[in-house]
């Protein structure tokens, strides 16, 4: 027995003192913007948003990014990061950054379509007329009766996102005073945006911003067509030959897409790579 106590005493002797528990405060959130609640299409959603740097501190106004798929499990910390950081360089304008909650993306993003196989494959497709409406009477007087705005705002959005976005410009240019279609899914209904493009006025456009990664196909085809017929201030970045894809054309071509929208007087941007790619019209 001795022998055994003799042992436990040289192990815990032995053994490195255990280490104290550091001392900390009581832990506090991180806050970085505010969340709305509204509806539209039979669905709640969010409005996310989060105001420049400075913003309390001074009184100036500021622009307003809209960003389409913003809810917070879509792509809203990724295109806000990405604004973040482009603020921080200097790149692109400080903005009041609002991203825009979808649902049910097909039937709040497109228009209908009269291609079988895209009617059987998203069945509630085609109530892109409705939601921007919702967009224009609802949500942007909201942020405009609440935040200190310039005036002026940029619509973003990708995939079927940048459908809206180019149909937006086509169709209700005046809505928005910039736009970013990011890989716009310009396949849909049988390339029918890029096809009727030519029967709308040609109204002074605002900006546009629009890119092709490496969609190839009926995609290509649509972009190529929209983009030959378009008439305006147009950036196209065309990324095919440029390793971007479908599914990274956001993370890569965002900064380019606030820098050309919301240019800055940065003298040092080029010095560091920071440029707008595209060809313009």
């Amino acid at each position: 027995m001795r022998l055994l106590v003799a042992l436990v005493a040289g192990a815990l002797l032995a053994a490195p003192a255990l280490a104290s528990e550091p001392a900390t405060s009581d832990p506090e959130p991180i806050t970085i913007g505010e969340a709305y609640a509204m509806e539209t299409h039979d669905a709640a959603r969010q409005i996310n948003v989060v105001l420049p740097r400075g913003y309390e501190k001074d009184e100036g106004t500021y622009p307003i990014i809209v960003m389409l798929d913003g809810g917070r499990s879509q792509d809203f910390f990724l295109a806000l990061g990405i604004e973040q950081w482009n603020q921080l360089w200097g790149r692109s304008q400080p903005a009041i950054f609002v991203g825009v909650e979808t649902v049910d993306r097909q039937r709040e993003l497109l228009p209908p379509t009269e291609t079988a196989e895209e009617a059987e494959r998203y069945p509630t497709a085609g109530e892109a007329d409705a939601f921007r409406s919702w967009l224009l009477d609802e949500v942007l007087p909201m942020i405009r009766a609440r935040y200190r705005d310039n005036g002026r705002a940029i619509l973003v959005g990708e995939s079927a996102a940048g459908h809206f976005v180019a149909e937006t410009w086509v169709k209700h240019p005046a809505s928005f005073d910039g736009y970013a279609a990011l890989s716009p899914s310009l396949q849909w209904n049988n390339q029918s945006l890029s096809r009727e493009l030519g029967k709308f006025d040609r109204p002074a456009r605002p900006p546009l911003f629009i890119s092709l990664a490496d969609e190839g196909g009926a995609t290509e085809e649509g972009a190529l067509r929209f983009v030959a017929q378009a008439k305006g201030q147009m950036c196209f970045a065309d990324r095919r030959s440029s390793h971007v894809h479908h599914a990274n054309s956001l993370h890569q071509l965002l900064p380019q897409a606030l820098q050309f929208l919301l240019p800055t007087e940065a003298d040092w941007l080029e010095e560091y790579g920071l440029t707008v790619d595209c060809n313009k019209d």
